[in-house]
């Protein structure tokens, strides 16, 4: 497995990224420690979490499950680039979501004693927050990087200019600021490319894109779509609405003899900015089709071919002006 540095940082991640969003909810925790133990053997350090996540089993305990598995010992802690995020409420009171200093803080502490360890490498804002001034946001930062709790920070969902409003605030306080930005990114959904993308390769920021496969319509949709979870009503207009695009796609990998889903992150790690695709398997099998994808090398001409189906967007302003 490749490393590369996690945007401007010094810090060197793998290029995919272990999703672990169905831990604990989906993916009972016996199973989640078996993929995350393989993601090791595999090379794969770079591990994303976030507080909300567990859903059905309740917000924090895909946290949790994280947290048993690194108290196993073994190296487990050390070996893994650790990234969770804050912004989403716990719970009902007004103080507990967002961005305020006071939720920064006391969240991040919540986190490690959820995941049973002294610091996150990687602590992001899972959401962009209008309404807290960065000056707020950057001091509750700097006050849990200088205590050691967190040592990176990254955004996610952020327009071009929130990443560049953010880092220019940061500089003025000569804080690091974001080394990385989530945000959605694939064959099918290329907004980014218009400003985020731009912003952050200019500061230095890693793309770390989630939901590189859009919901699985780039994994072979088509082939898989007489049943399973593709069978309700809202999967299936989805997949109506793209069919003539993905019907080439799927073609088109065909032809070359390569999976979907692989193409589908070959073709992110192909792109400029790119740090690590997000991938969340369910289960071990998924996270072992994931693997393939790393190996795949598109050509030129794949690529162009890629573009034709799916064209791409112009950085701004040359997408819409003259």
């Amino acid at each position: 497995m490749d490393q590369t540095h996690l945007g401007r940082s010094g810090l060197s991640v793998s290029r995919l990224c272990l999703g672990t969003m169905n831990f604990g909810w989906k993916t009972p925790e016996e199973d989640s420690h078996a993929i995350m133990d393989r993601a090791h053997t595999e090379g794969v350090n770079f591990f994303d979490t976030a507080n909300v996540y567990g859903f059905d089993a309740g917000k924090g305990r895909t946290e949790e499950v994280l947290g048993t598995w690194f108290a196993q010992g073994g190296g487990r802690r050390d070996r893994t680039v650790l990234a969770t995020k804050v912004y989403g409420g716990m719970s009902d009171w007004p103080n507990d979501t967002f961005l305020s200093a006071r939720n920064i803080v006391r969240a991040c502490d919540a986190s490690l004693s959820r995941l049973q360890t002294d610091w996150i490498d990687l602590y992001q804002f899972h959401h962009v927050d209008l309404e807290t001034p960065w000056d707020e946001i950057w001091q509750a930062c700097e006050t849990l990087v200088a205590q050691g709790k967190v040592l990176y920070v990254g955004s996610s969902n952020h327009a071009g200019w929130q990443l560049a409003a953010g880092t220019e605030a940061a500089r003025a306080r000569h804080f690091t600021g974001l080394v990385s930005e989530q945000s959605i990114y694939n064959l099918l959904v290329r907004d980014i490319e218009q400003e985020v993308i731009p912003a952050a390769q200019h500061y230095g920021i890693g793309i770390i894109p989630w939901s590189p496969l859009q919901g699985g319509l780039l994994a072979g949709a088509l082939a898989k779509s007489d049943g399973g979870r593709r069978s309700d009503e809202r999967a299936q207009q989805r997949l109506d609405e793209v069919r003539p695009q993905l019907q080439r796609y799927e073609d088109l990998c065909a032809e070359w003899g390569l999976a979907p889903a692989d193409v589908g992150i070959a073709w992110l790690l192909s792109r400029p900015g790119v740090t690590a695709p997000i991938i969340g398997p369910r289960t071990m099998e998924q996270f072992e089709g994931s693997l393939a994808a790393v190996g795949v090398v598109l050509s030129g001409e794949q690529l162009a071919a890629l573009d034709e189906v799916f064209p791409g967007k112009k950085p701004a302003p040359m997408q819409y002006a003259w």
